[in-house]
């Protein structure tokens, strides 16, 4: 007979006083439900004073000293309220804090945490990001920058971006379709500190993910200056890529004469081909030069207008909307095995199924995503009356329901892994207690109460913008008025432009 360990008794109290301890933990999403409310109500200060509430501090002035856990989303979330409401010193200052901090998905491996994924929860461990959120930091910070006309600080902020494009590239991951947007910026930003030849690489690689026909006009008069080439710009310019023109053998003649066609010579051109579709496009709506007319738009500048330096030249950001926040969600254990049969150790499949043929489980509980808002919505842009046009819509919201369900197997997964380890800590309560009528009670508590415990993680930055559009328009140097309108939400705004200079306008609408 083999005896039974002398601290056996207090293992299986110790399991149970520290499941009790931490049952019924509320969820992330939880937390964050009546601020998210407050937004779709159109009450961003409400928003505000929740969020300043949750990372313990009186102000949005105030940076709580510990910043670890939930509150770097807290402080991510915050940003963007604070963006919208026009405040955006302290919405960059939110955004900086967060990104020396928030690690990437997959690159921490705590054994601490690690425990108390199987064991309690996923939110138990550090949060870390999808990479189209650490790409959306330094965007979003980048906006702040420009309105306030900080250039330095922004190049600093590009050059963060850039750190995360040569990894995204390295890696191939999905999200670098985000990248358009950031590199649209950071384009501008560099084209307006005088470096053309840093300004022409941003544009290009925002042209790899976007066609963006505002583009053109700049890529040709910085091209003049800059030495900077890709099949994208080339296209452009209307050059010919001395990579693309073969040397020999000479063309083929066709008994008529005529050189034969050269099938699949642009199916590999690095994008050449899309950016002459946007020229041509853009040619065929302006044969002039101008902004394309409709029903809305008005002309900027005659073809033959001033300068571009006697003029100056205002962008405009709309972000509006907000991403699919995730929210927990219970599944009956045969759907969420057939979710996870490539994501699942065969052991644990096996393992699972065997429970659910006894009956011991019957549901899984997992993070789910709910709705977006406002990705439907069409933003507005006008000056001095006159309707301008927008273009980007950058997609931020597809990015984040990609980037979930690319991952949903592996979560599922878990959550079936930590049911397995909460049926597998009763069996040790009932052992570790003697057995009998008391130990199958014990047993049954332990499993009750890890079930109550047990949170899905649902952390996420619930408040990026669902889509982000861009416009601008050279303007004689002077005052304007500024008109931007999305979800319902107007704002007007007097900006005063100097010869040669430029300014940046934004508007924020989370609701």
């Amino acid at each position: 007979m083999i005896a039974r360990p002398k601290s056996a008794p207090l293992s299986a109290a110790w399991l149970l006083a520290l499941a009790v301890a931490v049952a019924g933990c509320a969820s992330h999403s939880d937390h964050t439900k009546e601020a998210r409310s407050a937004l779709d109500a159109g009450q961003p200060k409400r928003a505000l004073a929740l969020y300043n509430e949750a990372l313990g501090v009186d102000r949005a002035e105030q940076v709580p000293k510990d910043t670890s856990g939930d509150k770097i989303l807290f402080l991510l979330d915050r940003a963007i309220i604070l963006q919208q409401l026009d405040r955006y010193d302290l919405s960059s200052r939110d955004l900086q804090t967060a990104d020396k901090q928030i690690e990437l998905l997959d690159l921490s491996r705590g054994v601490g945490s690690d425990l108390g994924r199987y064991l309690f929860s996923d939110e138990s461990g550090p949060y870390r990001a999808p990479a189209y959120e650490k790409l959306m930091i330094n965007t979003m910070n980048m906006v702040n920058y420009l309105v306030r006309g900080d250039l330095s600080g922004g190049r600093v902020e590009a050059r963060r971006l850039a750190v995360m494009q040569k990894y995204l590239a390295e890696r191939k991951d999905p999200s670098a379709s985000l990248l358009g947007p950031g590199s649209y910026l950071a384009g501008f930003m560099f084209e307006k500190s005088g470096r053309s030849q840093e300004a022409l690489r941003y544009y290009d690689e925002a042209l790899a993910y976007g066609s963006y026909r505002s583009l053109v006009e700049p890529i040709r008069r910085l091209a003049e200056s800059a030495a900077y080439r890709s099949p994208r710009i080339r296209a452009i310019l209307g050059d010919a890529d001395p990579k693309l023109t073969p040397k020999t053998p000479p063309p083929t003649k066709t008994p008529e004469g005529n050189p034969e066609p050269k099938g699949g010579e642009e199916a590999n051109d690095g994008g050449a081909s899309e950016a002459r579709d946007a020229v041509k496009a853009d040619s065929d709506a302006n044969p002039g030069g101008s902004q394309p007319a409709d029903d809305k738009t008005t002309p900027q500048a005659p073809a033959k207008g001033p300068a571009k330096e006697e003029l100056a030249e205002l962008l405009v950001i709309l972000s509006f909307g907000r991403v699919p926040a995730k929210v927990a969600k219970r599944v009956p254990i045969g759907l969420a095995l057939t979710w996870v049969s490539g994501d699942l150790a065969p052991h644990d499949r096996n393992r699972a199924s065997a429970l659910a043929a006894q009956g011991l489980v019957t549901w899984v509980n997992y993070p789910e995503l709910g709705k977006p808002r406002g990705q439907y919505d069409i933003p507005e842009f006008a000056v001095d009356g006159r309707w301008q046009k927008l273009e980007g819509m950058a997609a931020v919201d597809r990015e984040a329901v990609r980037a979930w369900e690319s991952a949903k197997g592996a979560i599922v997964g878990s959550a079936i892994t930590r049911l397995i380890t909460r049926i597998a800590a009763g069996e040790v309560v009932r052992r570790s207690s003697g057995g009998g009528a008391l130990g199958m009670l014990l047993s049954l508590g332990t499993q009750a109460t890890l079930v109550a415990a047990d949170t899905p993680d649902t952390r996420s930055w619930s408040t990026l913008p669902a889509r982000i559009a861009f416009g601008r328009v050279w303007l004689a140097p002077g005052t304007h008025n500024v008109w931007l309108g999305a979800r319902g939400v107007g704002k007007s705004q007097r900006i005063t432009l100097k010869k040669g200079g430029f300014g940046a306008v934004n508007l924020t609408v989370l609701q």
